[in-house]
């Protein structure tokens, strides 16, 4: 692999042209998509078509496929479906259709084709691919191309992003409209929720997964429900006793609400399906329950996209970009994915194979190989649900005789709660007692600390802030008292929730029908992210953040920038500035700059979001990863407790004995943190090198800055490894 950097300045696009179209089902984030590779390509100084209505519009010609230019894809990231349309085509399947769609193609010179769609969609792109120049020799035959035009656009190159809400492809942790689609379930199961405060209900809840479980199982793990059904892992003989004991015991222990997430695909052992009617007919008549059933349909694929899939699809789109600037003859179709938090390429018929054999694999009653193909990810949700919804009776659980304690510190940050949850289950399942401290290291000192079981943290998941409470003061004035309180209670491990500043998301988008620039504050301290994120998310013109220096030159080149954008037909403009930025180009200094030098061309909005981006119930992203990472964290725990335990003391005196879980690149790694210190700007409480600054000249480039970008961590083509697990589990959920 090469380690120098390359830029883009080495690919252009001069001469090429670019194709780009919706297939399918439609899916949250699409638009976003569709405006990366636009503003991409034009970049890269290639021409960008627009296919309207998918396939079809490709065979139909004429009007469907358009050039584009920068303002054609103004204002549709926040758009959820897509804005260029798709279409089921049944003309595309036969070879005439395909010579005519080929035909309309060159026509226009174009032999380089984005395809986001699912998997039908893009296993029709590769036969495309394939059958090119025979095609083309056909339509010389045909006296409807000329010879050198055979010569001259003999190849055509393809990439694939993946649009589905389902996340049913193999070789991509998420595809673009999972996320949203998990935001609109939780939606309606944090109301359901509210409702079961009046009343005793179970509720039978239908999403959508015909082929795939991903929706279900994690939008289960997001709210902690009581059963999932899922088409990859059938329950075992005789569930309805089992889940009518389950759901009894429930109610005997007086909790008010039972849910049941059922995805329509869901099967029995013998491959018979399992409905929700069935399901809610079941409990009626076994237990008496008032339940009712709720089937979101296409509520799942509505409303604008989550933060999450407009980055993922804007990086998606770039990269399928360069993709196609570098892809030979030689190249393979390939399809981009997101690994942990890098963007890769993998050959498309590869993932096309494995996501066929998990069906096949399903078909075949062999489920534990189609859980196991569906990734490391997905194994990794079902593990972690089937370890914190049942709970096993005492006598079957292991006695450790170790006690644990959990506290939560800093800022309080949505999805703590479900991470208290799920270390507080792992934990008694793992055999151990476990304690909970009350409001951080200053409640520790005090001794606020108390047994916690199984059942007091049902129902926590959905929970904003901190329940445990939480303190911003640092525990070096406590650390005597909190050494004998950890002495007094036996404690012999502690697991920490919290950090510097950790925050939830920030989403921010604005439009109006006035030319108006939005001035817009986020938290974060001293770490840029929060702006920077938000930034590429929502399609900002500007972030300024503290780990890039900027000067007033370049907060004049800015305003200079966005004042000619705003003499198009540009509408709105939106500037992010952390907080903590630059202590004297301050949110009212910018705000006073543009607004004097915009005058006559825009007006100006400001608004500082504080404490409100700490607020609301936390996303499905943060209450799966709080709940993955947790569980992970009280698993390690087990294991150097077991490790380091001799005659009746746990002896835990070496680095690696206090580590800190977290994220790097595509793996979730135990680091000391001994070794943090050299890697760790304390001043400012944030870390010395900052992964996400390598999207910075995104979000400059989809705002039609010229910068340059470091591509050394892309252009890599990777292979899927057919019969194993994804090696790293990663942050997608």
């Amino acid at each position: 692999m090469d380690h120098q950097p390359k830029f883009f300045e080495n690919l252009s696009g001069t001469g090429k042209a670019i194709g780009v179209l919706t297939s399918g089902g439609d899916a949250q984030g699409m638009n976003a998509a569709v405006r990366a590779v636009v503003r991409m390509g034009i970049y890269v100084k290639a021409k960008v078509y627009f296919v309207y209505e998918g396939y079809q519009g490709m065979v139909d010609g004429g009007d469907n496929i358009v050039e584009v230019s920068w303002e054609s894809v103004s204002s549709i990231l926040q758009v959820g479906g897509t804005v260029i349309g798709s279409a089921r085509c049944k003309s595309f399947r036969t070879r005439e259709g395909r010579l005519q769609a080929a035909f309309n193609l060159v026509q226009r010179g174009i032999t380089n084709l984005c395809v986001i769609g699912g998997d039908g969609s893009l296993t029709g792109a590769n036969l495309f691919r394939e059958e090119w120049s025979g095609l083309l020799e056909e339509l010389a035959q045909k006296g409807k191309i000329d010879e050198d035009a055979v010569k001259k656009y003999a190849y055509l190159n393809i990439v694939g992003m993946v649009g589905s809400i389902d996340n049913d492809f193999c070789g991509t942790d998420m595809t673009i409209g999972t996320d949203s689609a998990l935001h609109r379930i939780i939606e309606v199961v944090d109301a359901i929720m509210t409702t079961a405060q009046s009343h005793q209900r179970t509720f039978v809840l239908e999403v959508m997964g015909r082929h795939c479980g991903y929706l279900a199982l994690v939008s289960a793990l997001a709210c902690g429900a009581d059963w999932v059904f899922i088409p990859e892992y059938p329950p075992e003989e005789g569930w309805e006793d089992s889940m009518c004991v389950k759901l009894s015991e429930n109610r005997a222990r007086k909790k008010r609400l039972n849910i049941i997430i059922v995805a329509e695909g869901a099967i029995d052992c013998h491959n018979k399906p399992i409905t929700s009617e069935k399901v809610k007919d079941l409990v009626v008549q076994r237990l008496g329950f008032d339940t009712r059933v709720t089937i979101l349909g296409h509520v799942q694929r509505g409303g604008t996209p989550s933060a999450f899939d407009r980055i993922l699809a804007s990086r998606m789109g770039v990269e399928a970009v360069l993709a196609l600037l570098e892809a030979t003859p030689a190249t393979p179709a390939c399809v981009v994915s997101l690994s942990g938090n890098q963007a890769v390429r993998l050959p498309l018929m590869e993932c096309v194979q494995m996501t066929q054999e998990v069906q096949k694999a399903m078909d075949e009653g062999r489920f534990v190989e189609a859980v196991r193909l569906r990734g490391r990810s997905f194994e990794n949700n079902l593990n972690t649900y089937k370890l914190l919804s049942h709970k096993k009776p005492d006598a079957e659980l292991p006695k450790t005789n170790f006690n644990v304690a959990v506290l939560n510190v800093g800022a309080p940050a949505a999805g703590m709660n479900a991470a208290v949850r799920a270390a507080v289950r792992v934990g008694i399942t793992e055999g151990h007692k476990m304690f909970a401290v009350i409001d951080g290291f200053e409640g520790f000192a005090r001794g606020k600390i108390k047994e916690i079981s199984w059942g007091d943290v049902g129902g926590w998941t959905g929970q904003g802030g901190s329940i445990l409470g939480t303190k911003r003061t640092l525990p070096a004035k406590y650390l005597e008292k909190i050494a004998d309180q950890m002495r007094t209670n036996n404690i012999n491990a502690l697991m920490v929730i919290g950090g510097f500043e950790t925050c939830d998301r920030i989403k921010q988008s604005a439009s109006g029908t006035k030319r108006r620039v939005f001035i817009i504050e986020t938290m974060g301290g001293y770490c840029g992210y929060l702006a920077n994120m938000g930034a590429l998310a929502a399609g900002a013109d500007a972030a300024y953040i503290f780990e890039e220096q900027f000067d007033i030159r370049e907060l004049q080149a800015n305003v200079e920038h966005l004042t000619e954008k705003m003499k198009t037909s540009i509408q709105r403009g939106l500037v992010l500035r952390n907080e903590n930025c630059n202590e004297n180009y301050t949110t009212d200094f910018i705000y006073q700059l543009y607004s004097e030098e915009g005058k006559g061309v825009f007006d100006c909005r400001k608004n500082v979001l504080g404490h409100m981006q700490q607020g609301g119930a936390p996303s499905p992203f943060d209450r799966n990863f709080g709940t993955k990472i947790s569980a992970k964290a009280m698993q390690w725990i087990s294991k150097k407790l077991k490790e380091t335990y001799r005659k009746g003391k746990v002896f835990a005196n070496t680095d690696d004995s206090v580590c800190l879980l977290g994220m790097r690149r595509r793996n979730l790694v135990f680091q000391p943190v001994a070794e943090l210190k050299t890697e760790t700007d304390f001043v400012h409480r944030i870390p010395k090198e900052q992964w996400w600054l390598k999207l910075r000249p995104l979000m400059k480039i989809l705002a039609k800055y010229k910068t340059s970008y470091d591509v050394s961590d892309s252009g890599q083509l990777e292979h899927v490894a057919m019969h194993s697990p994804k090696e790293a589990e990663t942050g997608a959920i």
